[in-house]
This record gives C-alpha cells, structure tokens and sequence, in this order.
C-alpha cells in the first residue's frame, strides 16, 4: 500500500432542520394555539483515530466529508429527527490543522489515542417552530425559524507515526535489513541509495508479553532537515519514538563512519533539539564482512554503547532487541513538539461589522447577525418585523443612523438586501 502521510479535505456539518408553522387540531379545540415543532439538529463531523489504519490513502480519493441536516419538524409540537454525526476513520497519529484564507492554519487537535474522537465541524440546531414565539400580543405566530446553518472548514491531516523504536542512518545503512529480518515488514531492499522512500513500520515480538513497533526512517542525509533526500518528510516521525537505533554501514572506512555518525546527529538536532538527548543505541551493521569487523573492534572503544550485528546472519540482533525493548521500558515518553493553538478572540463591544461598498450600500457582517438571517423565513412578514427588532436590539440600527444611512438606502446582511427606513 502507498504510504501517504499528510491529506487536504473539507468538512461541513448538517444544517438543522426547519421549524415548522402548526396550529392545534382537537375536536373539542376549536381554536387551537400554535403547535409548530423544532426541526432536528443537523450532523456533527467527527474524526475517530483508527488502530488499524497506518496512513491516509483513503484521503486521495474522498476529500469532501458532510453530514447529514436535521429533519423538519412536524405538527403536535413534534420536534424533527436529529441527524447521525458523520465519523471519520484516520490513523493512530493524526495531527489536525484548520485553514482560513488570509489566517494561518491552527492546530485543533492530536488524535493519538486508540478510538479518540474529535470533532472537526459542529453541525446546525434545528429551527424552532411557531410555538416558541406566542406571546401575550402575538397568540397566533404565523412564522418559524429556518435550520442554523453548520461549520465547515478545510482541514489539513498530518500523520505522525507512533512507533517505540526509530531506525536512522544514512542510506545503506541496513535499516530495511534489520526491519524485515526482526519483524513481518516487507520493505523494498536494494543496493542503491533512496530504495525506501517511505517509512516502513514493524512489530518486533520477543515473548507472547513483550513486543514493540519499530519504524525506518528514510530520507536522512546532510541537509535531511532543510528538505534534501526527502528528509524534513520523514523526520517528524521521529519525534514520537521513545528510543532511536542509529545504524552505521561497517564497511566504511573508520572516519567516514564516524562523520555519517556526526552527519545523521547533526540533522536530528536541527530538525528539533530534543532528539540530540534522545536514548539512543549506536549500531555497526554487516558484521559478516571482515571489514566491518575490523571497524567495530576499532571503533569500540571510542564510540559509547556501540554494537555491532549482522541482519544476514543473525548475530547480535537478538541482544541489540533485547537492549531496546529494556530502554524503552525505562525512557520516558517523548515531549511531543508543542504546535500553535488557537488563540481566544475577545467578543468586540458590538457583535457586528458594518462597511460601506462602493455602491453606497451598508454591507453588515457578524457570525450572530448572519446567522440569524439564515435563519430567518423573510418571506414571512411577521418573521421579518422579529428580524428587525433583534437587529435593533443589538444596536445594528443605531450604528447605521450613526454611519450616516438614510431611508431609501440599501443594506445587505449575509447575500440579502432590504431598504432602510
């Protein structure tokens, strides 16, 4: 399966369904009140973290996601069916970024348990029926709100795997070797640089009770953080293993080994300087080979901790796992890199906005104003004089007289236009 690890898509929540305009119909009622019922409340989006996935493929061919509306009400004061929020599977992993045009993406959330849920677009409260707006001078209401319209955003998907055990090194290092001889992973292997062009993820089992997932990291040579070798791509997986094996060709000569060792550290540290403090176990591979014998018995005794194996033989990688799952046991979890949240915005003193366009027309704006004429049935007369006396209630005719608006005058709220009087 191709390996995709980051994904655009676009979420919309149900509307809420319309509240509708009934009277009471009762033998012995001749002259019933209202009895409108609420509409449904329209679907919520949510993204639930999936075990079973390890990318975001499916993203590829589905990138438009939205729930249901809420249903109508009905007669009897008989509310409408709410609407089944719309779940979306993504994988263990998956960071979440809202996009808005001329804002930068903010982080929402960080689906890195199994089954959390996270809701990406809030779905529309039914409208409410007629019922809802008798009064003691009003006993016989003739309107009814409209469904509220739902959130939808576009989303960025990033996907970090979770893995125990990162494997890094240059190319040709081994580390498709090592990962297909100690789990059930089925990486392409070659002699070239760059055969592995996506990371490959594998279950190690050492006991019924102990196993852990490893991961190979492609893409890392110098210049791997900046973006050479596809390596800012693939390092931030990285960042969530709790122990890093860094393998070293052994058939190198002693100072090219050690430079590739320097290289590799050098660019984890620029990618983010907590990986320079991150356990890590120093390995020398092809120990079947005479020469990389030779440089592991030299290099012993100058680089701490260092091991040495043979993934075509076998030897050492029994202890070198051993080794790993004993120092995840005992690291601590990874300090996750910290993302930019949202920042709370202060509700302004008044809940609107009003611009003068080019034409003269007085152009109002304000998610409360413009929710409520989306909710709004104006071609009710009674709907409309309620409409005008919430937006004078908030102070949207005071600020227009203010501005300078005189009758005649043309004002647009969400796509409608009425005249000022």
């Amino acid at each position: 399966m191709q390996f995709v690890d980051e994904a655009l898509i676009t979420v919309a929540g149900g509307r809420g369904g319309d509240g509708v305009v009934a009277w009471r119909r009762e033998k012995y009622v001749p002259k019933g009140g209202p009895a409108g019922g609420d509409g449904g409340r329209g679907g919520d989006v949510v993204l639930e973290a999936n075990p079973e996935l390890g990318t975001l493929i499916d993203f590829r061919f589905k990138k438009h996601f939205g729930a249901e509306a809420g249903r109508p009400g009905s007669t009897s004061n008989k509310s409408g069916r709410s609407a089944e929020d719309l779940v979306i599977p993504v994988p263990l992993g998956t960071l979440v970024y809202r996009l808005a045009d001329g804002t930068p993406e903010f982080f929402v959330g960080d689906l890195s348990a199994a089954r959390q849920r996270l809701r990406v677009a809030r779905g529309g409260r039914g409208g409410l029926g007629n019922q809802h707006f008798a009064t003691s001078s009003r006993q016989a209401p003739r309107f009814a709100e409209k469904g509220e319209p739902a959130e939808a955003y576009t989303l960025r998907l990033e996907l970090k795997l979770l893995a125990d055990c990162g494997i890094i090194g240059l190319p040709n290092a081994g580390k498709s070797t090592l990962l297909a001889a100690v789990s059930a992973a089925r990486p392409k292997i070659a002699d070239y640089p760059f055969t592995t062009l996506e990371p490959q993820l594998g279950v190690v089992r050492l006991a019924p009770e102990e196993s852990f997932v490893m991961v190979d990291v492609p893409g890392l040579i110098e210049g791997a953080h900046a973006g050479s070798g596809l390596g800012d791509r693939f390092l931030r997986h990285v960042e969530r293993t709790r122990v890093l094996v860094h393998l070293m060709d052994g058939t190198h000569d002693v100072s090219d080994i050690l430079d590739a060792k320097r290289t590799v550290e050098r660019e984890l540290e620029l990618w983010n300087p907590a990986l320079a403090t991150r356990a890590t176990l120093p390995v020398i591979t092809k120990l079947d080979l005479p020469e990389a014998r030779e440089h592991f018995e030299t290099l012993r005794s100058d680089v701490a901790g260092l091991r040495g194996i043979s993934a075509a033989t076998g030897e050492g990688v029994r202890d070198l796992l051993y080794a790993v799952y004993q120092t995840i046991r005992e690291a601590p979890a990874p300090q996750l890199p910290k993302v930019d949240t949202p920042r709370f915005i202060l509700t302004p003193k008044e809940p609107f906005d009003i611009e003068i366009a080019e034409d003269g027309a007085y152009v109002i704006t304000g998610e409360r104003v413009e929710r409520l004429a989306a909710m709004t049935d104006f071609d009710s007369d009674e709907a409309l004089a309620r409409f005008e006396a919430v937006l004078a209630k908030i102070g949207v005719e005071r600020r227009l007289r203010e501005l300078g608006a005189r009758d005649g005058d043309t004002v647009r709220i969400a796509g409608n236009e009425f005249v000022y009087s």
